[in-house]
């Protein structure tokens, strides 16, 4: 058989990673689970993540580089900024239905007390997205399609509170539905309400 190159064992380990993080919990996992689900001795999963603060960083590295790139995809998919808004919100949804560890990690003891630059990582990720919703609602109420007195800045910050809030309700439900069909109802409900014609009713 043939000897797996370091990048390629590596990828192996954090990806194993994620996937005990969803099955033990972020902060029942040891690298002694992880060397045994790759078949490698514990000093031979640090021979390629030094310390396991190592090997969280190497997770959210990951998980940073995949939802960019989905993020990007998804901005490529439509001119229109209420349906790139959309677009960018069911993308999340679905980044989070194929890693269900994401919704875990974000409230372990990891990431909130033991490893500040786990937290640092995620905290700039969050915001990078709140920075794209936010983008999109500042062209839609340029273009007139909402309301022109919406801030952008809380419309970008009540979509994610949409999205977490969506994230934890799946979560503690035993992911019983759609995680990506349900955001796109309730989304489409928020931007109805953002919608200038919807906003005029609810003021009158």
């Amino acid at each position: 058989m043939a000897r797996k190159t370091a990048a390629t064992r590596k990828a192996e380990i954090v990806a194993t990673t994620l996937r005990l993080a969803d099955e033990l919990g972020p902060d029942r996992l040891t690298t002694q689970a992880v060397a045994d689900a790759v078949g490698l001795t514990q000093p031979g999963v640090f021979r390629h993540f030094p310390t396991k603060q190592v090997l969280w960083q190497a997770v959210a590295e990951t998980i940073d580089a995949t939802m960019t790139e989905a993020w990007e995809t998804a901005l490529a998919g439509s001119p229109a900024p209420l349906d790139r808004l959309a677009l960018l919100i069911r993308t999340q949804l679905r980044q989070i239905e194929g890693n269900p560890a994401i919704p875990a990690i974000l409230h372990s003891r990891e990431l909130q007390t033991e490893n500040t630059d786990l937290r640092d990582r995620f905290r700039s990720l969050m915001m990078r997205f709140q920075a794209l919703l936010r983008a999109e609602l500042i062209a839609a109420r340029d273009a007139g399609q909402i309301c022109g007195d919406i801030d952008a800045d809380d419309g970008a910050v009540l979509l994610i509170s949409l999205v977490q809030g969506l994230a934890i309700r799946w979560a503690l439900g035993n992911r019983s539905f759609p995680l990506e069909f349900e955001g796109a109802r309730l989304v489409g409900a928020q931007i109805r309400l953002f919608r200038t014609d919807a906003a005029k009713e609810i003021r009158t």
